[in-house]
């Protein structure tokens, strides 16, 4: 089934919304960013075939690549440290 860049990014954000409730934290509250890393999720996962982190740099090796699939191994250790994912997507709150 092949869906279309705004259902994609729709999903995903939805996705995102219900992830953030699990987990106790927040998405950007600035639209046009939370609306961009969506945007970079949704072009990665038609692309690439996953939703890869935006700000991440892949780099062919597809067991290191996975570890950048949105929500990342990486974005729990951030958003304790910095209050938010590199990608900020996800925020503490």
């Amino acid at each position: 089934m092949e869906f279309s860049l705004d259902e994609l990014e729709q999903s995903l954000l939805k996705q995102s919304k219900e992830y953030t409730k699990s987990k106790g934290f927040g998405l950007n509250k600035n639209e046009t960013v939370l609306n961009a890393v969506i945007a970079g999720l949704a072009r990665n996962a038609g692309e690439k075939g996953k939703p890869y982190c935006p700000c991440r740099v892949l780099t062919g090796n597809e067991e290191e690549d996975n570890k950048n699939v949105c929500p990342c191994v990486f974005h729990l250790d951030e958003i304790k440290q910095d209050g938010h994912c590199k990608c900020q997507l996800f925020f503490k709150t």
